[in-house]
């Protein structure tokens, strides 16, 4: 039995492509921190200090 060979993602050459993978990602890693600094303050203000 041969080992399956590892299929890669298919690479994003296209620059427009690249550019909007790159905002999702941006967009996504942005919403997390927000999500995060939004319930640091709701914790402060709800729980106190």
């Amino acid at each position: 039995m041969e080992p399956q060979a590892v299929k890669m993602p298919p690479r994003h050459d296209d620059p427009a492509q690249r550019r909007r993978s790159n905002l999702r990602l941006a967009l996504i890693l942005v919403s997390v921190a927000a999500a995060f600094a939004l319930g640091f303050v709701a914790k402060i203000v709800l729980l106190g200090p």
